[in-house]
């Protein structure tokens, strides 16, 4: 009788096989990003170490001796006393204040227009809801740069001078610039006044100001807007039935019902568009204004120092950003609905 063929001792019930670590749900993974940080680390190596070599054949080491050298170029327009006989750090210093001059107006104002936009969207009015997505669409939809020229070109320098220029109460709008009327000497309230062909008030914004942050606001608003719109139309119609049968009229619905509804789906898209105004500010080049961008670039061509330059660059920008970032997440935490 043929002999059937052994067969080798089975596993003890109740004994698992050990599963090899190449297959390990868990350890394949910290190999595979281990594998990666180490690629990452020895490329950043290379590149650093390469950088330094070629910084040490030019004789130009990193050193930040230069920011307490006089800067020898003044500023036009600053909050922040400078002139050319003042250090570089202190210019660099005084075109950060004019980027944050430029982004925080920016903010509220792109916000404001932005969120009127947005809720005009849903007006029961026909052509305030053609002309709202007429103006969304046409401005998302041409480049930034395009649209900063036009406003300093086309629009600003466009505007007269002298007795022609445009003239509201409190307010003068003309070529040299935007005059608002403030307290002067003694605590007096002065308005624009007309001396010897020239404008003069208490406060005065150039045009080169006026350009870009016009630019920055419309653009922005436009984004803004469909930001809103998408939160809005995200609450559900149940909503707007309810609040109606209140008897509440169209602007009551949005801003008491569903505006505060819709935050927690705006709040998180809002924080992208804030990001990119604060980024996209650095185009005030573009126009003549003089931001950080602007006055490290000088800063860059007097000096020679293109490494450490672009690196307080890196560092402000990216700093600027993680603090808007920072502030709309904790927005945005603040918005949710918790569930008891």
């Amino acid at each position: 009788m043929a002999r059937s063929p052994s067969v080798g001792p089975s596993p003890a019930p109740g004994l698992v096989t050990p599963v090899p670590w190449w297959r390990h749900r868990r350890v394949v993974p910290w190999v595979v990003q281990g594998a990666v940080a180490l690629t990452v680390l020895v490329v950043v190596a290379f590149l650093l170490g390469n950088l330094i070599r070629n910084l040490t054949a030019a004789g130009l080491l990193l050193t930040w001796n230069w920011l307490g050298q006089p800067a020898g170029f003044d500023i036009s327009e600053t909050l922040l006393p400078f002139n050319a006989e003042l250090p570089y750090w202190r210019g660099l210093a005084a075109g950060l204040v004019n980027t944050l001059r430029v982004v925080i107006t920016g903010l509220v104002g792109s916000t404001l227009v932005g969120t009127l936009l947005g809720m005009a969207s849903f007006s029961g009015n026909a052509l305030l809801r053609g002309l709202t997505r007429t103006y969304v669409e046409v401005v998302r939809n041409i480049p930034l740069l395009l649209q900063l020229v036009f406003w300093y070109f086309v629009v600003f320098l466009s505007l007269p001078n002298g007795t022609a220029a445009l003239q509201l109460p409190g307010v003068v709008l003309a070529k040299s610039g935007l005059y608002l009327a403030g307290f002067g000497d003694g605590l007096h309230w002065i308005g624009p006044q007309l001396q010897n062909g020239v404008w003069q008030a208490p406060l005065r914004l150039s045009v080169e100001f006026g350009a870009l942050l016009t630019g920055l606001i419309a653009y922005t608003a436009a984004f803004i807007a469909e930001v809103v719109r998408g939160g809005i139309a995200a609450v559900p119609k149940g909503q707007w039935e309810a609040a109606s049968s209140l008897g509440l009229s169209w602007w009551q619905t949005l801003s008491k019902v569903v505006l505060p509804q819709a935050l927690r789906v705006i709040v998180p898209g809002l924080n992208t568009q804030f990001i990119s105004l604060a980024k996209n500010s650095s185009l005030a080049v573009a126009v003549g204004y003089t931001d950080l961008y602007s006055v490290a670039e000088t800063t860059l061509n007097q000096t020679g120092r293109a490494v450490e330059v672009v690196l307080l660059l890196l560092g402000t920008y990216l700093a600027l950003d993680l603090f808007i970032s920072l502030m709309m997440n904790g927005l945005n935490r603040l918005v949710q609905i918790r569930e008891r």
